[in-house]
């Protein structure tokens, strides 16, 4: 059997692989361009891949490929009628990164909430030293108890948030875009009654039909200025030029992002212009990618594999 590893870097050059070497020859490749992967899949039998788009110019002439394998719950990249019609399976992986994720939200919030970056210069710069007081009260900063805390998308990852923030003492209410049936234990709201009341409002969501430029002008018009937007679920569910002239504007007091709408991050996006860190924070889509998260994915990988190949 021989599995061939499209984007390999996109796991990281730090997580173990060794074990994909007892399934069979193993192959891998750091990135892999569109008009490449024709050639590189032509005798696979696995293919692993993250990003990379699979559809018929792809692996037309793959005639020994059994089993596509997404290291990512995402399977957008992914021509599901082709592959149905040549027989070729296809995994992807849920709920590996719901720690990480929630984690790094809450990362993104403290950062913003209590102007992190603003006082680890005030110190660094030396302004600290002989100043005439113990404490600085440039920045203000609130806390997270009594908020409310609205959540876009009530998924693994969403309610794991939830019961951190309840934890802090915030009230949590959530939206559902598609009009999903309310799930027992949380409190469900209409989208417009979220925005306008939420403090904190974080979305943990999918891309779909139902959340594509789901924050737009109108909707960040609704929030209060005071709040602080946070995305870690796809990009294109904020429409960034809106976002960008909302928090040039003080629509909102901040936002968190760690996806974007083009990945890696272009030149010409709008929010690049914002330097002002107590405003905006971008990370370059790391929040799934703690070490933990990352090993867990991979294992699953394995192990979906072996179980493929048993059952065949």
């Amino acid at each position: 059997m021989k599995l061939v590893f499209l984007d390999a870097k996109t796991i990281g050059d730090d997580i173990d692989l060794s074990a994909f070497d007892q399934l069979g020859e193993v192959v891998k490749y750091s990135f892999s361009q569109p008009e490449e992967v024709p050639e590189r899949v032509t005798d696979a039998d696995v293919l692993i891949v993250n990003k990379i788009r699979i559809d018929e110019a792809a692996v037309k002439n793959a005639r020994n490929l059994k089993l596509v394998c997404v290291t990512a719950t995402g399977t957008n990249n992914l021509d599901k009628a082709y592959l149905e019609s040549r027989g070729i399976a296809w995994r992807n992986v849920a709920d590996y990164s719901t720690e990480s994720v929630a984690q790094h939200t809450f990362a993104m919030l403290f950062f913003l909430l209590e102007k992190l970056r603003y006082y680890d210069e005030y110190v660094k710069e030396g302004r600290y030293i002989n100043d005439t007081i113990f404490t600085h009260f440039a920045e203000h900063f609130y806390e997270i108890k009594g908020k409310t805390w609205g959540i876009i998308g009530l998924g693994n990852i969403g309610r794991r948030v939830a019961a951190i923030a309840e934890a802090f003492g915030a009230d949590v209410i959530y939206s559902s875009p598609s009009g999903s049936a309310p799930q027992p234990g949380y409190h469900q709201v209409p989208l417009h009654t979220l925005l306008k009341s939420s403090d904190i409002i974080s979305v943990h969501a999918p891309l779909n039909q139902y959340t594509e430029n789901l924050i737009n002008a109108d909707a960040l018009k609704e929030m209060k200025p005071a709040c602080i937007f946070l995305n870690l679920g796809r990009g294109p569910i904020v429409v960034e030029q809106d976002l960008a002239d909302a928090l040039k504007e003080g629509q909102i007091a901040a936002a968190g992002l760690d996806v974007l709408c083009k990945e890696p991050m272009s030149a010409d996006n709008p929010l690049y212009a914002i330097r002002d860190s107590r405003r905006l924070f971008i990370t370059p889509h790391i929040g799934w990618a703690s070490v933990e998260a990352r090993t867990r994915l991979m294992g699953i990988i394995y192990q979906q594999i072996r179980e493929f190949f048993a059952e065949s």
